[in-house]
């Protein structure tokens, strides 16, 4: 079933519309959701979180790309589930991705007004879309789906030592980036 009928199954309020969005899109959402939490019980619990939060929000909302806005709000699901679980713990993994973007978001000290949040979306994909495909797909594994610097290596065939440097230069690449288009995270 393609998007355009799964979204039209919502707006009809037909149950089965979580039922064809999980034949479609549940391993994707899986797949996202054990990235942050690294536990069975925890992922299934977001997902169907991420099934309400999509029953719940269509309608109103017709989202133009339902693979994208499934993914953001599994992904938002599973970093507040994260953020529940482990308010005294670290997880060692997201502390990890979250350091390496440190010095990206760590912008000037001053008072500035926060970036507005569609200024900054287009920023990132306007970034993104100057990347080669394979650098581009590293870097969205790495801080989108929060992939581990081993498993990416592993899928697109490069050492670990290499997809440690293309990360690394890409995210000085990106805070050039957001510094000329005068972004201060």
């Amino acid at each position: 079933m393609d998007d355009r009928s799964i979204i039209e199954l919502y707006f009809s309020r037909s149950e089965t519309a979580i039922s064809e969005t999980d034949k479609k899109y549940g391993k994707y959402c899986r797949t996202i959701a054990n990235n942050i939490l690294h536990s069975d019980f925890d992922t299934e619990e977001c997902v169907d979180d991420a099934y309400m939060n999509v029953w719940n929000s269509i309608p109103p909302h017709r989202p133009e790309r339902f693979s994208a806005y499934l993914g953001r709000l599994t992904r938002n699901a599973a970093i507040n589930r994260y953020l529940h679980n482990h308010r005294e713990k670290r997880n060692p993994h997201l502390e990890i991705v979250l350091d390496e973007l440190c010095d990206v978001t760590s912008g000037s000290t001053d008072d500035a007004m926060p970036t507005d949040e569609i200024v900054l979306k287009d920023a990132i994909n306007n970034f993104l879309a100057t990347l080669d495909t394979d650098i581009r797909v590293i870097f969205v594994r790495r801080y989108w789906y929060l992939d581990s610097v081993k498993k990416i290596a592993r899928d697109c065939r490069y050492t670990e030592s290499n997809v440690k440097v293309i990360l690394y230069r890409t995210r000085i690449k990106f805070k050039s980036y957001l510094e000329k288009e005068g972004i201060n995270l």
